[in-house]
């Protein structure tokens, strides 16, 4: 959740995000999402930092036996070393903290997702869903089965019980997502054909379309080797023409806020 985002709420293209309460602008996203009352605001449950130059650390410890921070005491800046190294019981604890973080700002939680994935892994995974909950807060994880989570690297133990998870949370009627497609970040230019062709491909079910979304700044451009990505996807969502491309596809979106009230009413 950053200003860029609220361009695109306001434009009326843009109707979930999430915010990263470890990072020094968080504050800041909060003021935001102040200005965006009943906005779909998610927490985005961080254990990685992964830029050279701008980098965070936990909110609730700086204790090296933890494992959740590097030798420059900063989260680590890859997934393998994040679940590598961090302690389950810290994770936890941390997690816990950037959700609390957030609704003590004010922050209406519709949702937790994983930043870079990270948290998404058999090792965190009930801290995830702890996390989230027990506060009625979806949390945004797909729907595989073993030969799914397997595809996404994961050994057949882990793969078991994180299809063994999914079952249960179906069958208690928490809300799973059918497929994650992502607009990419390595490419610039005009994305809303790329926008439209992938609009035009989806399969039936639901969907969790991400973007990066940011204005082309001195800052991002510093911080974000991937730069021309996000300020392409920032400028599709904000063009005139995206309703018009967005009808064509037949598409429907929804928001994790209408999850969350199905929720509710049945976990």
């Amino acid at each position: 959740m950053c200003s860029s985002d609220l361009d695109l709420f306001r434009a009326g293209t843009l109707s979930s995000a999430s915010v990263m309460t470890p990072c020094a602008w968080a504050p800041a996203a909060a003021d935001l999402a102040r200005d965006l009352p009943g906005a779909d605001l998610g927490v985005h449950l961080t254990l990685t930092s992964e830029w050279p130059t701008y980098r965070w650390a936990p909110l609730s410890t700086r204790d090296p036996q933890s494992g959740l921070i590097d030798p420059q005491g900063f989260m680590h800046a890859s997934v393998e070393a994040a679940q590598a190294h961090a302690d389950p019981a810290a994770a936890r604890a941390e997690l816990e903290a950037q959700v609390s973080r957030a609704l003590d700002w004010g922050i209406e939680v519709s949702h937790v997702d994983a930043h870079m994935g990270a948290a998404a892994h058999p090792k965190f995974l009930q801290a995830c869903l702890d996390a989230a909950l027990p506060r009625g807060i979806v949390p945004m994880l797909p729907r595989l089965d073993e030969a799914g989570w397997r595809s996404h690297g994961l050994g057949e133990p882990e793969a078991a019980q994180m299809a063994a998870v999914t079952r249960t949370l179906e069958a208690r009627g928490v809300p799973l997502v059918d497929h994650l497609v992502m607009l990419p970040l390595h490419v610039g230019g005009d994305h809303l054909p790329l926008i439209e062709d992938l609009l035009l491909s989806l399969p039936a079910g639901l969907t969790h379309f991400i973007l990066h979304p940011a204005r082309d700044t001195p800052e991002l451009r510093a911080i974000c080797g991937d730069w021309a990505g996000r300020v392409a996807n920032h400028a599709a969502f904000l063009s005139p023409d995206f309703p018009a491309m967005l009808a064509r596809s037949g598409v429907k979106t929804t928001t994790y806020r209408a999850l969350q009230g199905a929720m509710r009413g049945q976990a």
